[in-house]
């Protein structure tokens, strides 16, 4: 009787020890650290991000993450890979991501997890996305509404139909992954969802919820926001991404989105003809005009994120209805920085810190110490030898970044990284960069 009870107790543990945790990677494209509420930074009283912010209330905030190549593609490309462009072969927009090669979900695929990808891909294949039992992409960038998807429902890495869907590609994404989770999951398997946004990138459309959101709002201004470039090269001065010069008609909404339903039409056209029209009878000129500008570029950006953080909550709420909460580690991060008129500009790309440095909070039940934070220099290369550890793996030894479990469990390595490398290959052409 006393060795079956032992027994018993004895294999209780080592299921409990070898019971892999769920893995929720929730990443966004061009969030700013400066838009996500629990950064602190000076626009902290008017973007309210609840639900990420709940990330680091109950789990680490990440001070000093920084990307390898600011720009959408190439940083997909990292994370899969846990390489950096000059090895994987994606250095540019535009560049096709080689499938065949070794990826961090194909690794967790073979350690017994199962595993989807929903939202943007972006990596530029006519293949869907390899290493997935389940896809369901966006078509190169995606609409911000009524988005076309691809979907691989079988994980064979060809996609089996195209999906026209009707609404906010911001709520879409996350009903198709909430829908993954509850019913399309191998629920024998611990998963490893990628559950990946549009918002907030360029041209920054808002959903129906949030069109008129900060209309009774002044945003405080970046102080660099007329910044005259003093001591530094030419290329400062000859950029082609200012507030001031750059930005079109659909970027400010002088032009409403070409691809609504006439619903839509009605709703958007309700939320900015007016102040489109008070626009053309003030009449601005000069520092007036760039600060509208300025106004109504950043209140978009944050109207974005609203529906981001609504959708983060749903999530949330999900693994806790569900019992997952405790058994799932869940990250929050972006594709890199965004420059929020710092500098008078928008857009990322260059070696600033408003460019280099991303957002990055993570949650992780029994092995986060709740209200963390972390000053090390952590990328996102990293993620592939962190998810590694997390399934119980060896990490590849050909991989650039090194798992961040220490770091999670709040004991920094003595030979951690002091530096980080950073290589953007777009020049000297696009925005002229050089």
């Amino acid at each position: 009787m006393k060795l079956s009870i032992l027994f018993s107790i004895f294999l209780t543990l080592f299921l409990s020890a070898e019971k892999k945790p769920n893995i929720l990677f929730i990443f966004t494209d061009d969030h700013a650290y400066q838009a996500v509420g629990a950064y602190n930074s000076w626009l902290k009283e008017h973007c309210p991000t609840p639900n990420i912010d709940s990330l680091a209330r109950d789990g680490m905030l990440f001070e000093q993450c920084y990307v390898t190549n600011s720009i959408c593609g190439p940083m997909r490309a990292a994370i899969q890979t846990g390489k950096y462009s000059h090895t994987n072969g994606f250095l540019v927009n535009g560049n096709k991501f080689d499938g065949t090669q070794q990826t961090f979900p194909k690794l967790l695929r073979k350690a017994g997890y199962t595993t989807a990808v929903v939202g943007k891909w972006h990596l530029g294949t006519h293949m869907s996305p390899q290493g997935y039992d389940y896809s369901e992409v966006l078509i190169g960038q995606g609409p911000y509404y009524n988005p076309p998807m691809r979907l691989d429902k079988d994980g064979d890495g060809k996609h089996d139909e195209v999906i026209k869907h009707v609404g906010y590609t911001t709520d879409i994404i996350t009903d198709l992954a909430l829908d993954w989770m509850k019913s399309k999951r191998d629920k024998d398997k611990p998963f490893m969802l990628m559950y990946q946004h549009k918002a907030p990138h360029r041209n920054w459309q808002p959903g129906p919820k949030y069109l008129n959101k900060y209309d009774d709002v002044t945003l405080p201004e970046p102080d660099t926001l007329f910044d005259d470039y003093k001591g530094r090269t030419l290329a400062a001065y000859q950029q082609d991404m200012t507030i001031a010069e750059t930005m079109n008609r659909g970027d400010l909404k002088l032009d409403a989105p070409g691809n609504l339903t006439p619903e839509q039409r009605k709703v958007w056209d309700a939320a900015y003809n007016p102040k489109n029209e008070a626009l053309k009878k003030a009449n601005l000129q000069g520092k007036d005009l760039v600060r509208w500008k300025y106004q109504r570029y950043v209140k978009d950006y944050l109207r974005c994120i609203a529906s981001v953080d609504d959708g983060v909550g749903r999530m949330l709420g999900y693994l806790k209805e569900a019992g997952l909460e405790k058994d799932t580690i869940v990250i929050y991060c972006s594709d890199q920085g965004f420059y929020l008129g710092e500098h008078g500009w928008f857009d990322k790309r260059w070696m600033y810190e408003e460019s280099l440095r991303t957002p990055m909070l993570v949650r992780w039940p029994g092995v986060i110490k709740a209200g963390s934070r972390n000053g090390d220099i952590v990328s996102p290369v990293d993620f592939a030898g962190t998810f590694c550890e997390v399934a119980g793996i060896d990490s590849p030894t050909d991989l650039h970044g090194r798992s961040m479990v220490s770091l999670l469990k709040g004991k920094t390595p003595k030979d951690w990284r002091k530096s980080f490398y950073y290589h953007y290959y777009e020049y000297p052409g696009y925005h002229w960069v050089r």
